[in-house]
């Protein structure tokens, strides 16, 4: 994925999907574009000037998409890749550099105080008062929204049985568990019905209950007819909840589709497990030598990680599952292996891989 054309240390390669997003989008007036779509960016570009430095950091480098009405667009990168800070452009909490982006037809760069009137925002830090009950700030967040103060009482019990928060709606912010706290922020952003909600980190710091418990409740706004915006470093967020991920690596978009296409184009057929077994000192017994008959047998199969007494492999789909079951079979057979697993390449496995041919 590194372009050898371009000069400087690191230029990437969009892939395909990536440039013809890029060409639609800049090809296509902004007028005939903002009718189809929710938001658009249009050559998007943040630059920061570096103190002591004489050359400026491109924090973003001219990114362009469209996303329709009714989607989650995940943002997804290691540190630094890019996507907070395309996130915050959005918002208004950075200036853009050039370029544009619009939501619902108008311009971050010149309209974003009414951009900001119709958006949702869950930051990655709770924004809570931990002397305020959860009922105390949904009230204190509504008045600020300009809810009318007939509606305020409908309004907040509406959101606080929405993100199930009935239980603790009495209690302080500040007992609040982690979970809990998330979720009231995001039932902060969505006071006042906004169209577009922003969700930086929505499930940072989460036990795997509750994180799942508001998935759904991500979903059921989805479902509601609003447009999602996120950043995560969690592959397994993004499947759970976006139709469409942009993979960002040093400001640019590197990729982009929904989880399955990612999964169809950059996996590599099937991620098999081994577990091996070990004996009664703890000596993992004939790893190598079951996953080296496995290889051998398939031949399109690679060890993609090995850790303690489990080796992980990519199969190539061309293996037809008949024969990938029986190979496996026989080495459980001959080499005595606890057990094994066969599934279809994760997200986070092409996450995984793509960053691994990106910065080798």
């Amino acid at each position: 994925m590194i372009n050898p054309n371009h000069p400087g240390d690191g230029h990437l390669a969009e892939d395909g999907d990536v440039q013809e997003e890029s060409r639609r989008v800049n090809e296509t007036p902004v007028e005939i574009l903002c009718q189809n779509n929710a938001i658009v960016l249009k050559n998007l570009r943040k630059i920061f000037c570096v103190k002591f430095s004489l050359s400026p950091f491109v924090a973003v480098h001219n990114s362009s998409l469209a996303l329709p009405q009714n989607e989650c667009l995940g943002l997804l990168g290691q540190n630094g890749a890019g996507k907070t800070t395309t996130f915050k452009m959005l918002t208004g909490d950075h200036m853009v550099s050039s370029g544009d982006a619009y939501v619902k037809g108008l311009s971050v760069k010149t309209q974003i105080k009414t951009i900001q009137a119709m958006m949702g925002y869950c930051p990655q830090q709770d924004a809570l008062h931990e002397r305020l009950t959860g009922r105390e700030t949904l009230y204190l967040y509504a008045r600020l929204r300009g809810v009318p103060e007939t509606s305020l009482h409908n309004v907040t019990e509406a959101i606080v049985d929405f993100v199930t928060l009935r239980p603790h709606e009495d209690k302080l912010t500040g007992k609040y568990s982690g979970g809990n706290k998330r979720k009231l922020s995001v039932g902060i952003s969505i006071i006042g019905d906004p169209l577009f909600i922003m969700l930086d980190e929505p499930t940072a710091g989460m036990d795997p209950v509750a994180k799942r418990t508001l998935w759904t409740v991500l979903h059921l706004i989805r479902s509601s007819g609003r447009t999602l915006v996120l950043t995560s470093h969690s592959m397994e967020e993004c499947e759970a909840l976006c139709t469409r991920i942009a993979i960002m690596a040093k400001g640019r978009i590197l990729c982009l589709g929904s989880p399955q296409h990612l999964k169809n184009k950059y996996g590599q057929g099937y991620t098999v497990v081994i577990r091996a077994s070990v004996d009664e000192h703890g000596k993992v017994l004939k790893l190598d030598e079951a996953h080296k008959f496995v290889v051998h047998a398939l031949q399109k199969s690679q060890v993609f990680a090995t850790q303690e007494a489990y080796v992980h492999l990519q199969v190539s789909d061309s293996v037809p599952l008949s024969i990938l079951f029986s190979t496996l079979e026989q080495a459980k057979q001959k080499y005595k292996f606890q057990f094994y697993t066969v599934q279809q390449t994760t997200l986070e496995q092409v996450f995984l891989m793509f960053m691994k041919e990106t910065f080798v």
